[in-house]
């Protein structure tokens, strides 16, 4: 068992809660790379180049949260933390924005404190853009379990079990029929082999794509096989905190959509229109509101 050696306060940016970011970050409760303790505490396993740091991360208040984390050192592992659960961002124009749709302000209101959670890599990001491609989140989120867990090495800390997210060198290392057995189809087995590959080349790196704006990111990342104009929104949206973009094309984002405004004829281009650059907010709201079972707003 490994126990924390490190801790200390990382400050956030008011509103926060680690209860709700957790729950973006996380989809479901399924996910053994995010884990959330019964007690709410937030625990992961980040590989920083090739040194597994394992994290607990706690909210002591509005303001601030504690960080436990392992490894002789603490040193980047605070930026880290507070780039996975984006603890910095500052979400006025969100909630100015949102007041602006009747059916999104009670999400808003309901989910106050939700930050905007990003995967650790644009590795983690690529591949979790292509398992859930055309499929249902529950179907991909088990594909996504019996891949990480089949291919993982996992680490048990303070009596959790964790499951560092496997490096693109460990799934080229990985047989087809090992991954084929978690349930990927053999076209994602391609694409997956396929980025791993450019990545470990260096084809390409999250550091050129930080750089790049949006839309230059975007066609960036459409050059990778099994990235499409879906999967390239996804990335950005969820591995680097572009909330000026949204995943259009989506059919369980339109299903909460409708669901959520009461609208099944909902024009959704005409509300992104409204909510302009803070527009991927609306997903991970549109995220936790069906995850929540909220009702969807009463008429007149």
């Amino acid at each position: 068992m490994i126990v924390f050696p490190n801790r200390e306060l990382l400050p956030v940016r008011p509103p926060f809660r680690l209860d709700l970011t957790g729950d973006a970050l996380r989809r479901l409760a399924t996910n053994t790379v995010d884990v959330v303790t019964p007690d709410g505490a937030y625990y992961r396993a980040f590989d920083k180049g090739g040194e597994i740091v394992a994290v607990r991360v706690t909210q002591v208040d509005d303001v601030t949260l504690c960080v436990e984390s392992t490894g002789p050192s603490s040193e980047g592992t605070l930026a880290l933390v507070a780039r996975t659960l984006g603890t910095a961002v500052d979400l006025r124009p969100w909630t100015r924005n949102a007041a602006r749709v009747p059916w999104i302000a009670p999400l808003e209101r309901a989910f106050r404190g939700v930050k905007p959670p990003r995967y650790a890599s644009l590795w983690e990001a690529c591949v979790h853009a292509i398992v859930f491609q055309q499929i249902s989140i529950h179907a991909a989120a088990s594909i996504m379990r019996r891949l990480i867990t089949s291919i993982g090495t996992p680490v048990c800390v303070n009596g959790v079990a964790l499951m560092p997210f496997p490096s693109p060198a460990v799934l080229l290392a990985a047989d087809d029929v090992t991954l084929r057995a978690a349930g990927l189809s053999t076209n994602k087995v391609t694409h997956l082999r396929a980025v791993a590959d450019a990545l470990t080349r260096g084809d390409v790196r999250d550091e050129e794509i930080e750089a790049l704006s949006t839309l230059e990111a975007s066609e960036r990342l459409k050059q990778l096989r099994g990235i499409g104009p879906w999967s390239a929104a996804v990335v950005l949206l969820r591995g680097f905190g572009r909330l000026d973009i949204f995943p259009l094309r989506d059919s369980g984002v339109a299903r909460s959509a409708a669901l959520l405004s009461g609208d099944s004829e909902l024009n959704l281009d005409s509300v992104l229109e409204i909510l302009g650059p803070v527009r991927g907010m609306l997903y991970y709201h549109l995220l936790l509101g069906r995850l929540r079972n909220l009702p969807a707003p009463q008429t007149d």
